[in-house]
């Protein structure tokens, strides 16, 4: 029996069908749109300060790479804005089969971009607009999917198949790993000028995949009661920033920690044992690989676990992580032990990141109204994201060479960053087992 098989425990055959149908085109066509914004997060920790600056200072690069991959974080609350304000007003689905075409032209682009070599300053320009758009997809695609489950599946398992959505990254990071593991089998050289290309332009058949399934799905019974009851919200954000902005602050809030886990386990730490530690790419490759295989069972235990104990609990306890392992991250790190690497990077993720990823996505969803349920837990989410993920590499780029290499600073903001989550999660309402609104 498979998670997704768990509600035929509590519903109808038919109905429990249905929503095993809903989960599983959730977790394919997320699957999809995270295998393209995540592969960009892996290309600018390995390639992109070689390929699209000039040469020269490496930290420099470094950094300026870590920024184009910020403007992707940065664009999603304007995806999210923008797609919100449309999926509370026409409707999930029609949303859903955009974004995937918004996101899967960016990343197809992105991999016939013409180098610094070639073209000069076009090139960086060029590719941040691209990573622009990527985050213009993703923004907008994250909220539709999570609702597509949430708005229907039962009360006493939101938790469970509402982190179900948030599968999708693991199994979209798992690809993108795994076609940066094989290019970068390549010898050097090729890997530089044509090898990376490749999982960026193999994309566009994966949103292929994930267009017909998202084209086959059908709209959520509670958009349609709102529709039903002509209560749909023709300004969704105006009327949020007006009557509900204790939710939306809660909302960003708790997206801080996590996503800055993410940015510094997934993506900093990768130029860091590179270029710091003198690891081989395989090594931090691996320890990714293996922290999205955890991931794959931990998020649906950590979402089970939560309509058992509630929301709330499981956040403090990652908060309380995410505080103590901030310094023997790097003091583990530092040992250059391939295995111990691997390890490390799995634990920061998993307990960091994953616990508050997989139980935030029904978690935002709940802190609204199906009214305005798409563009406040989209927009909170995003804004969170765009707060301390986007800008997190950079920073910790940025504090590491302020600081002449040294980590502790990099520490300091992961402690920093799971305080604020605390705190909302201390204003947060408890909504395990509690019915929508």
């Amino acid at each position: 029996m498979t998670v997704a098989d768990d509600v035929t425990l509590s519903v109808a055959p038919d109905e429990a069908a249905s929503l095993r149908r809903i989960v599983w085109s959730s977790v394919i066509g997320t699957a999809v749109e995270w295998y393209d914004f995540l592969i960009y997060g892996t290309a600018t920790a390995l390639v992109f300060n070689k390929v699209f600056f000039a040469a020269g200072n490496p930290t420099l690069a470094t950094i300026a790479a870590f920024g184009t991959y910020a403007v992707g974080f940065l664009a999603r609350p304007l995806g999210a804005a923008i797609f919100g304000h449309y999926g509370d007003r026409v409707g999930r689905k029609a949303m859903l089969a955009i974004t995937i075409m918004v996101m899967g032209i960016g990343t197809f682009l992105i991999g016939l971009l013409p180098t610094y070599q070639q073209i000069g300053i076009a090139a960086p320009l060029l590719l941040i607009g691209l990573r622009f758009l990527q985050g213009i997809g993703l923004g907008g695609e994250w909220g539709g999917a999570v609702l597509m489950v949430v708005e229907n599946c039962p009360t006493h398992r939101r938790g469970l198949l509402g982190s179900m959505v948030q599968v999708g990254n693991p199994i979209g990071n798992l690809a993108a790993i795994g076609m940066f593991a094989l290019v970068a089998s390549l010898p050097e050289s090729d890997f530089m000028a044509y090898g990376w290309r490749i999982p960026f332009l193999i994309s566009i058949l994966l949103v292929g995949v994930g267009l017909y399934i998202r084209l086959n799905m059908e709209e959520t019974a509670a958009f349609r009661q709102v529709q039903a009851k002509k209560d749909v919200a023709s300004m969704p954000l105006v009327e949020i920033f007006r009557h509900h902005r204790r939710p939306f602050f809660t909302a960003v809030g708790l997206k801080i920690s996590e996503i800055a886990y993410a940015s510094i386990g997934g993506v900093f730490v990768m130029s860091y044992a590179t270029a710091n530690l003198g690891l081989s790419r395989t090594v931090v490759l691996n320890g990714a690989f293996a922290a999205s295989l955890v991931a794959l069972l931990a998020i649906p235990l950590f979402g089970w676990l939560s309509d058992l104990v509630g929301r709330k609990t499981m956040f403090y306890a990652s908060c309380l992580f995410s505080a103590l392992f901030a310094f023997p991250l790097f003091w583990l790190l530092n040992t250059r032990d391939p295995a111990v690497v691997i390890c490390t990077i799995v634990v920061a993720i998993t307990f960091g990141q994953m616990v508050m990823f997989g139980i935030g996505a029904p978690w935002y969803s709940e802190l609204f109204s199906a009214r305005l349920r798409y563009s406040g837990a989209s927009l909170g989410f995003q804004v969170g994201a765009a707060l301390s993920g986007g800008l997190t590499p950079l920073i910790a780029a940025s504090l590491m060479a302020w600081s002449g290499g040294a980590t502790w600073p990099v520490s300091l903001l992961l402690i920093a960053c799971a305080a604020i989550t605390a705190t909302a999660t201390t204003f947060a309402p408890e909504m395990a087992n509690k019915e929508l609104t």
